[in-house]
C-alpha cells in the first residue's frame, strides 16, 4: 500500500488514548489524510528522540507522538516524559536539516476522535506548506 501522492506521516499512537481516539474516528467516519501511517505504542513516553529521527531518515514527511492528556497517563508519567523530550527531538531535527514543524506532539483523551482527526490534518496542511522531503 503507497502513500497518497508521496507524502508520508507517521503518527505514534499510545495504545490507551490516542490510539482508541483513531478507532473512535473510524467508528464515527470521520475522515484523516491518506497520507497518516498509525504505528501503536503502549505510551507515548516509549518514542524515544532516536525512532523520530530514523522514521525522518527512512523518509518521514511529519511525525506526530499522540498520548493522554498531560497528567493522565496510564503509565503515570510517560506523557510528561515524551513532552521532556520535544526540545531534544527539534534540536536534533534541526542538526539533520528537517524543519521542526514537521513533528508535534498532541494530547487527547480516547473519545477525542476530533482531536486526533484534526491533529493529523494540521500536520497534513503543514507538510502541504513545506513540501515533501526528497
Amino acid at each position: 500500500m503507497g502513500f497518497a501522492n508521496g507524502v508520508r506521516i507517521v503518527v505514534f499512537a499510545c495504545h490507551w488514548c490516542a490510539y482508541s481516539a483513531a478507532d473512535l474516528a473510524g467508528t464515527r467516519r470521520l475522515e484523516y489524510p491518506e497520507s497518516v501511517r498509525i504505528v501503536r505504542v503502549m505510551c507515548s513516553g516509549m518514542v524515544h528522540p532516536k525512532l523520530v529521527m530514523e522514521t525522518f531518515a527512512l523518509g518521514a514527511d511529519g511525525v506526530l507522538v499522540m498520548g493522554c492528556r498531560l497528567g493522565e497517563c496510564h503509565y503515570k508519567e510517560g506523557n510528561i516524559r515524551a513532552e521532556a523530550r520535544r526540545t531534544v527531538i527539534q534540536e536534533m531535527m534541526e542538526a539533520m536539516g528537517v524543519e521542526p514543524e514537521r513533528f508535534d506532539m498532541v494530547w487527547c483523551a480516547s473519545s477525542e476522535a476530533e482531536t486526533f482527526v484534526e491533529a493529523c490534518r494540521a500536520m497534513a496542511k503543514t507538510v502541504e506548506t513545506l513540501g515533501v522531503r526528497r
